[in-house]
């Protein structure tokens, strides 16, 4: 089958055990895109909210994944593994388990800019390889602490997916508990329980991810990747595919006129003081549309307006 040409973002749940590569050879498979890519990469033992970017929409990738994030994840105590989830091997144990009152006065230590080492068994490239394909080959990794932003943490009243016990009960000791994170891009929600099991004296891993949010992505919208192949979804003009500036919300938007836009489609340079007065305040990135419809990112300074990034719609 020849590929069709869709533009737009499909807001995916991505499910447990395949990779984020598998679900966009799935989706790729059913649709017959062009162009597709994901923005920001689910582990198999991690579910949730997956964008993928069809055609022109792949220009805006860069945009959805520099968003704030949204996750649900359950840490059982006692444990460490190597993997800081379940997919690891346990590597220490600890007969403590912490109250939620413990819990609860630990976790303000972890909201706003945080000092935070990404797993050895993760995405972050050492020297062009993937740390998780150098630690599966027995080599020592070392990842430099890096800064990320927590917006809020808290217990949630979820349910563990093995024990299907409230883990949000009275002030006994726990075993499970679950929590719901809003981050900044770059967390590694898999580190943040093992640093919370250390502040509360004991060791754990995640036995549950779950991204519910990306940008203006959230899980309540997404569709099931069982869906995706179904023949409502075959059509382009089915309302399945999310707008292409569906990233670019918190952007500025200008109004070119047709012969501006052409010249902007061309990639050529524009002087701002050949445009109108509105046009010379802006500075920075910004969206370029014509009678509504979107041109180019461009960028305005030094009394130039350039071409970023040309949209074909």
């Amino acid at each position: 089958m020849s590929k069709l040409p869709l533009n737009g973002w499909l807001n995916l749940h991505k499910p447990l055990g395949i990779t984020s590569a598998k679900a966009v050879a799935i989706v790729k498979r059913n649709l017959h895109p062009m162009k597709i890519g994901h923005a920001g990469t689910l582990d198999p033992l991690a579910s949730g909210v997956l964008p993928l970017a069809l055609g022109e929409a792949t220009k805006t990738m860069q945009f959805c994944m520099d968003t704030d994030k949204e996750y649900e994840f359950t840490v059982k105590w006692g444990e460490a593994t190597s993997t800081c989830d379940l997919e690891g091997e346990v590597i220490q144990t600890s007969d403590v388990r912490p109250t939620k009152e413990q819990i609860l006065a630990a976790l303000p230590q972890f909201i706003g800019k945080i000092s935070q080492t990404p797993p050895i068994y993760s995405a972050i490239k050492i020297n062009g390889v993937r740390a998780y394909d150098l630690a599966r080959q027995g080599e020592v990794v070392e990842i430099k602490a890096r800064q990320v932003v927590i917006y809020s943490l808290e217990v949630s009243g979820d349910r563990d997916q093995v024990s299907d016990t409230p883990v949000t009960c009275h002030l006994s000791p726990e075993t499970y508990t679950s929590f719901r994170v809003s981050c900044g891009k770059g967390t590694y929600v898999r580190s943040l329980a093992c640093d919370i099991a250390a502040a509360v004296g004991t060791f754990g891993h995640v036995t549950k991810l779950v991204r519910t949010k990306v940008g203006n992505f959230s899980i309540e919208d997404a569709i099931l990747l069982e869906d995706v192949g179904k023949t409502v979804y075959k059509d382009a003009d089915s309302g399945f595919l999310l707008p292409v500036d569906s990233v670019l919300d918190d952007i500025q938007v200008l109004e070119f006129t047709p012969e501006e836009a052409t010249r902007i489609r061309y990639g050529q340079r524009i002087a701002l003081e050949s445009l109108p007065k509105e046009h010379s305040v802006v500075q920075g990135v910004f969206i370029a549309r014509c009678n509504g419809k979107l041109v180019a990112i461009c960028n305005s300074g030094e009394g130039i307006i350039q071409p970023l990034r040309i949209f074909n719609l």
